[in-house]
């Protein structure tokens, strides 16, 4: 049994989308990981379904280019301070409440970030919090920094840029668990998001069984097509093969 998890005061109320995400079942996540080439057949699953989920990884970089990932959204929105820097500083209090997403994640999360470029959501001592919160991973539309010690700890990173620049003192959480823009990609709560070093992609929660009937599918039909290739087959015949 699982205890219910509460806020820990740092945000008000109304900063929570929700508390406890939809679960998908372990066959869907385990299916997922099985895919040999896992954001490129998902992309094409994807294409033939009509959603729009796929970042590439030439926007979202891999602080670690040999990890792949598959895990469910704990999301996070972050934005920047109506302040100075000099004027956040003399106050004294950090508007970061991503400690509050930390607390609400199982094992096999992926924290996806809200954030803002330049400026960073993330640095080693949340990373470790995360890494012991049971999160496998991190996807920030921002700026992170301390790569070297996330990458130490075995906690792989996707970002849109690397800074510095602390957000202790530049940005404040506003949601925790809502939707968020990650690189023009609304991602929800719960949703899916597989990441390797080609790129990022974000199945809808609803959507992942569908999807990922698909992927295998195609993931089939590719698997045919090499060993023909492998095999010798004219190209004349091999253009007439079925794609999936």
């Amino acid at each position: 049994m699982t205890t219910k998890k509460e806020p820990l005061g740092k945000l008000p109320a109304t900063a929570f989308g929700m508390m406890e995400i939809p679960r998908l079942s372990p066959e869907i996540i385990a299916g997922f990981k099985g895919l040999d080439d896992l954001t490129g057949i998902t992309s094409d699953a994807m294409d033939d379904l009509g959603i729009v989920g796929i970042v590439p990884g030439s926007t979202l970089r891999p602080t670690d280019p040999k990890a792949k990932v598959v895990g469910q959204a704990i999301t996070l929105h972050n934005t920047r301070v109506n302040k100075t820097v000099p004027e956040a500083v003399a106050g004294k209090v950090s508007g970061l409440g991503d400690i509050e997403a930390h607390n609400l994640a199982v094992q096999g999360d992926i924290i996806v970030i809200q954030g803002v470029r330049d400026v960073s959501s993330m640095g080693g001592i949340m990373a470790t919090i995360a890494r012991r919160s049971g999160e496998i991973a991190a996807v920030v539309d921002g700026a992170v920094r301390d790569i070297d010690h996330s990458r130490g700890i075995g906690y792989p990173v996707w970002s849109s840029s690397v800074s510095p620049m602390t957000g202790k003192w530049r940005i404040q959480t506003v949601g925790v668990n809502v939707a968020v823009n990650i690189c023009g990609i609304i991602v929800h709560p719960g949703d899916l998001v597989l990441a390797d070093e080609v790129g990022v992609a974000f199945v809808p929660y609803a959507r992942a069984a569908e999807v990922l009937e698909v992927a295998q599918a195609i993931m089939a039909a590719e698997h045919k097509r090499l060993k023909l290739v492998e095999e010798g087959i004219p190209l004349k015949d091999y253009m007439k093969l079925p794609r999936k």
